[in-house]
């Protein structure tokens, strides 16, 4: 087996598993890494097919490479995004907790 469809096959494993982890995950923090791997494996697509192209003869496009390495770039900010929020979303959750239980002190 050559590269292409072994890489082709390993990216759509990603999206399978990505897939899978977002409608099983009970947590948030499951889900943004589910995400982020549902992410590889549409990148690794993505590069498999603009690699194929560029195998056949003609010459390599810069525009997928292009596009594969923004969507990186989005998709790390958007992770730490996501994950500031998280955590942000603990700590109001917690502090909602112990303001509870001051109240039934009182």
């Amino acid at each position: 087996m050559t590269g292409a469809p072994l890489f082709g096959l390993a990216g759509a494993a990603l999206v399978g598993c990505g897939v899978y982890g977002l409608l099983t995950a009970p947590r948030a923090l499951g889900r943004i890494l589910a995400f982020n791997i549902l992410g590889g494996g549409v990148f690794l697509i993505f590069g498999v097919v603009a690699r194929r192209g560029a195998g056949a003869g003609f010459n390599a496009d810069p525009v997928p490479q292009a596009l594969v390495i923004t969507g990186i770039v989005v998709a790390f900010c958007a992770t730490a995004l996501a994950a500031a929020l998280l955590v942000r979303l603990s700590a109001v959750e917690a502090e909602a907790v112990r303001d509870g239980e001051k109240e039934k002190e009182t």
